[in-house]
């Protein structure tokens, strides 16, 4: 049995879960539970602070863990971190008093910072050749400017809203973060095809999140413009229609090319164009 550490509360229990659900994966969490087991998958689940889930896969007691890349390098285990997964994105900033002159990294010489990241922020200022005081402090890092505790602070930042309400403003982005799967790299043979028939189910969920199925009638003079268009997975379906001169294109579109391959589309006068999102894509 392949077991794995999810955060049992914050920012990515609720992806996380949705993940395993939408990977097919039966299971349950009533009265919060700290272990779990699932129903049609030989996986168990391990809520865990989301701190403590570097340590817990380093040490084997889970065999993978899902927790934000931020923390898995601030904690800096000997784990592999090559899966990411595509939600709970950040980033790990500094920021000052939007009262204070900032011009470049090379003001925070001297400063006091305060930060529950103190490995990643003193490796940015390492690099940067930058000398500053690191006050480590955990949880409530933004008020530590308005109460007079440090001269800035380096936290995570999503939509900057609590940045704003606390007076401060970013000024340095050290590290863009994103959830990513962590595994032990001691595996078992058995674990490593568990493993592998997990990621093949990430895996069509991440793609099926990327892409769209599109469905539509085009004239045959145009067939080989929208053909072009649309490779596709592999190279478009394209079926007659009753109607003469016409055809029934469908392919997948990736999510980032979608408008602009649609403004095409109609260039190419498409007609009838039917988007539907995928559940499950598998290459």
């Amino acid at each position: 049995m392949l077991k794995i550490a999810i955060q049992k509360s914050g920012r990515l229990y609720e992806d996380s879960i949705k993940l395993l659900k939408e990977c097919g994966i039966q299971l349950s969490n009533g009265n919060k539970q700290l272990k779990t087991i699932a129903d049609n998958f030989p996986l168990e689940i391990y809520f865990l602070r989301d701190d403590d889930i570097p340590q817990y896969v380093f040490d084997g007691v889970a065999d993978i863990g899902i927790a934000g890349e931020n923390v898995l390098l601030e904690k800096a285990k000997d784990l592999e971190l090559d899966y990411r997964l595509g939600f709970g994105k950040c980033r790990l900033s500094i920021a000052v008093p939007k009262t204070t002159a900032y011009f470049t990294a090379n003001d925070l010489q001297g400063l006091k910072i305060a930060t529950s990241y103190p490995v990643l922020l003193q490796q940015y200022l390492s690099e940067k050749n930058i000398n500053a005081e690191i006050h480590e402090i955990s949880g409530s890092v933004e008020i530590a400017p308005g109460i007079g505790l440090a001269d800035a602070i380096c936290d995570l930042v999503s939509s900057g809203s609590t940045l704003f309400t606390n007076g401060l403003k970013e000024v340095e982005v050290i590290l863009r973060s994103e959830a990513i799967l962590a595994v032990n790299k001691d595996l078992s043979a058995e674990k490593k095809i568990l493993l592998e028939k997990l990621l093949l189910r990430i895996n069509a969920v991440k793609q099926a999140k990327n892409n769209k199925y599109i469905m539509m009638n085009a004239p045959n003079g145009q067939l080989k413009n929208i053909v072009a268009l649309l490779p596709g997975m592999k190279s478009p379906t394209v079926v007659p229609l009753s109607s003469e001169g016409w055809s029934s294109v469908q392919t997948v579109v990736n999510e980032n090319d979608f408008w602009d391959v649609i403004e095409k589309l109609k260039q190419f006068e498409a007609q009838g164009i039917l988007v539907m999102p995928i559940e499950k894509m598998i290459i």
